[in-house]
């Protein structure tokens, strides 16, 4: 009986099957064919936006009610342009490229040397107030309202009448670290530019005209960098804010001669390698004979640790808690203080013929197990760079590396494997697995190794501690312990004696054999400190 109904269960069970595969195959193809047109709708607007005038940002969906500035319908998907705030869908995006004109890096002045304002109509910023009737603009559903793209100013499109034609635009809150596009226009007119003429030129700008620079590192922590790039863009000049993964900062740095020397700062938005890589920039800026143009930096910290961010009071990382108009006034209220820097000389047994390795310091050199969890993050991070996109995951990665070199110990017995000598007298080392050499305050993530230590920038001196290995590292990170330490130094010298350790500078680490390593002083940098009493920190609690 059960073998003939078999036959006839297998003839009712193949439409089950044939809906099942279907249910399954279906959703795998509409997947596959949506991914290859994002592809291919990817590469086009690239090469698309390569051509612009604009500065457009495609989107898949707008975070706020958008209304396309050509055809006034409301849209979910599209580009807006970081420059001047132009909105449109796909359809319109060419025509609107090609008829509305972006916000002029340079252009002259009006009759009376004064600029006029830009207007752009529509997606007027929320909670904005009309500057004529003082009543908030933006609250129609629909395409309304203007916003000149250099002062910021709103009005209604019934007020826009008592806006007087040719009114002087006066840049608005952030004119003194605005770069005015007829400055640059009387800069390009100039037949010898000289730094007096640049002086005389900026009188017109106002007093206490210190232009920013915004250098930023798409690359850095928390990938945030491209969304601030768009956001300086819309407050300043776009000519001040660089992309440093497109233009190298040396090159960026070039514009500090186009503008009266000691008048710029420069921010840089990024983790400490970052910063350490414009610095880098600016000392070549001396070896050209530009000193006078040297600029103040300034730190908008996104990397991962952010050592040197924390010691001059920017926190100990950005994640957009406070708006950039903010960060600009911190910018405008920040004080000038100097900073060593340091000069690592490394010399390799045996290799005569080698050139000495040769780098830069800011905040730490170290020697021992803080070095192999930061090779070992850095190895894994080259190879697979999109995992290491969140500041929370990369710190999780240090904590796994340091658990378990816990385990192993792979940099023990480390006092007799090296030998250290602070200004010339050598030091008796306890039983120590790593050595680190201090510039700054902090260290590790924001960890004070003690109170009191590195808070004077330009003391020229250094502070080396000792650490017993990544256990002790983790308890003085949760102030459970204190470090070894070892004394103060104007120079610091090291020699490993025998087998490979694993060494950093400022968190770029690499595997070293035996060698000579000597610290000496390198020149002082110009830094602004961010006091907490002088406007909103950066980092909120």
């Amino acid at each position: 009986m059960d073998a003939e109904r078999q036959p006839g269960r297998g003839g009712q069970d193949w439409p089950l099957l044939l809906w099942t595969s279907l249910a399954v195959l279906v959703p795998v193809v509409l997947t596959l064919w949506c991914s290859v047109r994002r592809s291919r709708r990817r590469v086009y607007m690239k090469d698309f936006i390569r051509k612009c005038k604009h500065g457009w940002r495609c989107t898949d969906l707008f975070s706020k009610p958008t209304y396309c500035c050509l055809c006034s319908q409301h849209i979910l998907q599209g580009a807006c342009c970081d420059c001047c705030g132009l909105c449109a869908d796909e359809l319109c995006l060419r025509r609107a490229d090609r008829t509305m004109p972006c916000k002029e890096i340079m252009a002259p002045a009006r009759a009376d040397g004064t600029p006029a304002h830009r207007w752009v109509r529509g997606n007027v910023p929320l909670c904005s107030c009309c500057r004529v009737c003082k009543q908030q603009c933006g609250t129609q559903p629909r395409l309304c309202d203007y916003r000149c793209v250099w002062c910021q100013a709103t009005v209604h499109d019934e007020c826009k009448g008592g806006v007087a034609d040719g009114e002087c635009c006066d840049l608005g809150e952030f004119r003194s670290v605005i770069i005015p596009p007829h400055y640059l226009h009387q800069v390009n007119k100039l037949r010898r530019r000289l730094p007096d003429d640049y002086t005389k030129l900026s009188a017109a700008c106002g007093s206490g005209w210190t232009p920013v620079l915004v250098l930023a590192n798409t690359r850095s922590g928390n990938n945030m960098g491209e969304a601030l790039l768009g956001e300086f863009r819309t407050l300043l000049n776009p000519v001040q804010v660089f992309d440093l993964t497109q233009l190298p900062p040396s090159k960026a740095l070039q514009l500090c001669t186009l503008l009266p020397p000691g008048s710029v700062r420069v921010l840089v938005c990024g983790g400490d390698g970052t910063v350490g890589w414009v610095l880098d920039a600016i000392d070549n800026m001396r070896l050209k004979g530009q000193d006078q143009f040297i600029p103040r930096v300034t730190i908008l910290p996104l990397g991962t640790g952010n050592d040197l961010s924390n010691s001059l009071g920017w926190g100990a990382g950005y994640a957009g808690e406070i708006p950039v108009e903010q960060v600009l006034r911190n910018i405008m209220e920040a004080e000038v203080v100097k900073m060593d820097r340091w000069k690592v000389h490394v010399a390799s047994k045996g290799h005569f013929l080698r050139k000495p390795k040769v780098l830069s310091m800011n905040n730490y050199f170290s020697v021992g197990p803080d070095a192999l969890m930061a090779l070992n993050f850095h190895t894994h991070r080259e190879k697979t760079p999109s995992f290491f996109s969140s500041r929370i995951i990369n710190k999780a990665v240090y904590f796994l590396y340091g658990t378990k070199d816990c385990l192993v110990q792979e940099c023990k017995d480390l006092d007799k494997r090296i030998e250290l000598e602070l200004d010339g007298e050598k030091v008796a080392l306890p039983s120590l697995e790593g050595i680190i050499v201090c510039n700054i305050g902090y260290w590790g993530g924001g960890c004070r190794l003690w109170e009191g230590m590195g808070d004077e920038l330009d003391d020229g001196l250094l502070e080396v501690v000792g650490v017993f290995g990544s256990f002790h590292c983790a308890q003085i990170q949760v102030k459970l312990a204190n470090p070894v330490r070892l004394g103060q130094a104007h120079t610091v010298r090291l020699v490993l004696k025998s087998s490979r350790m694993p060494m950093q500078v400022d968190g770029e680490p690499w595997a070293q054999g035996p060698c000579t390593i000597t610290i000496t002083h390198k020149t002082q940098a110009l830094m602004l400190y961010h006091s907490a009493e002088s406007g909103r920190d950066i980092s909120c609690p």
